[in-house]
């Protein structure tokens, strides 16, 4: 167990037709290859779970709902190759939650930062409370959000994103994001969001599941090309973080 929490874990839990996917790195809530590969099998093996009726994701901790790629991870990168597996990682992940079938609700407890970002705009029902703060920080990293965007644009519209992308070092309070559409709820509290969480998914999970289903897919029409448009954008963010510019600014960023 010592060892799950210091690489950090994915765990399900299943009740009544919801199943809960946790997440959780110590580090933040960074996100290294391990645990994107572990979300995406996850939330695609829920979505073939017949007895699955919604899905809710959610990350342990208080203040920090996801900060993104691993610096570690990002540090290590040596080629293109490599970069490309790393970046698809998040592709993957976008692209369960989008073709899994099952309704995902996102519980954001606190600041989503880049690949964070990404997951929270992936679900089809965001609840937040005071302090879920967004930033899109990959310029500033010499890279670009190019994988998560196209999730993040759908939810909040080309102008938004492009605010949140050319501003990189600063954060987004919530209830901008939730007027941006992004969140669909936003609390005062931990409190009131949870109880929203609970009485969405205990609703949702009363509902005809077929309908459910086809719903799903009238919300994500259009995106059908996403298992190829994310590949591209992966590679594209493979290659840069390659760069003097990205390598020397994670290694200022560790010795922080």
């Amino acid at each position: 167990m010592i060892e799950e929490i210091k690489e950090g874990y994915v765990k399900v839990e299943r009740s009544h037709g919801v199943a809960t996917i946790e997440f959780y790195h110590p580090q933040s809530n960074s996100l290294p290859g391990k645990i994107l590969d572990a979300l995406a099998k996850d939330i695609y093996s829920e979505g073939q779970n017949e007895e699955t009726r919604v899905i809710i994701l959610r990350s342990a901790g208080e203040k920090i709902f996801c900060s993104g790629a691993s610096f570690d991870e990002l540090s290590a990168i040596e080629t293109e190759e490599q970069g490309l597996k790393f970046f698809s990682g998040f592709a993957h992940v976008i692209n369960a939650m989008r073709t899994c079938g099952k309704i995902i609700i996102a519980r954001i407890q606190g600041k989503c930062i880049g690949g964070g970002v990404g997951l929270a705009a992936a679900a089809d029902y965001a609840i937040a409370c005071e302090g879920a703060d967004v930033k899109l920080s990959e310029l500033a990293v010499g890279i670009g959000p190019f994988v998560v965007g196209p999730a993040v644009e759908r939810k909040i519209g080309l102008s938004a994103f492009s605010q949140l992308t050319i501003d990189a070092g600063m954060y987004r309070p919530a209830d901008w994001v939730r007027r941006k559409g992004l969140f669909s709820e936003l609390h005062t509290d931990a409190a009131g969001m949870d109880e929203s969480v609970a009485r969405l998914a205990e609703t949702l999970s009363g509902y005809n599941p077929e309908a459910l289903h086809e719903i799903k897919k009238v919300f994500w029409a259009g995106t059908e090309h996403w298992d190829t448009l994310l590949k591209e954008r992966a590679g594209i963010s493979g290659k840069l973080i390659l760069s003097d510019f990205s390598k020397s600014f994670i290694q200022r960023f560790k010795k922080k």
